[in-house]
């Protein structure tokens, strides 16, 4: 994993996002949150009709397969520790653009202004 990094503030999510796409360049990152966030949705829906004992297994899926994508793969620290209310929307913005196949225009989109912090 890479040093620390500092970052400065966002003030918007739209000031966030090109920098959440620069911290998710390796598609297995991508795919690992997807599934990831995939078996958290799951797991919401379970709690909610089954019981409430799923939210934890909702939590240590969502997040976990998405750190392992950070720290095996992308080798950097998830965004979640340091902007965790942007993140948490960015995981879900970049879930539906994978699931509608809009990603890779995503990122063509914002090639110019993905910023390297």
């Amino acid at each position: 994993m890479t040093g620390a990094k500092t970052h400065p503030p966002f003030k918007s999510f739209s000031e966030f996002w090109p920098y959440y796409l620069s911290e998710h360049r390796m598609a297995r990152t991508r795919q690992l949150h997807f599934v990831g966030s995939s078996a958290a949705l799951v797991c919401l829906i379970l709690a909610v009709w089954k019981g409430w004992t799923f939210l934890g297994l909702a939590l240590l899926l969502g997040y976990g397969f998405s750190w392992i994508g950070h720290y095996a793969f992308e080798h950097n620290r998830p965004a979640s520790f340091h902007q965790p209310v942007y993140s948490f929307l960015a995981d879900w913005k970049m879930w539906s653009l994978i699931l509608t196949g809009r990603l890779d225009q995503e990122f063509k989109k914002l090639e110019g202004s993905i910023c390297k912090h």
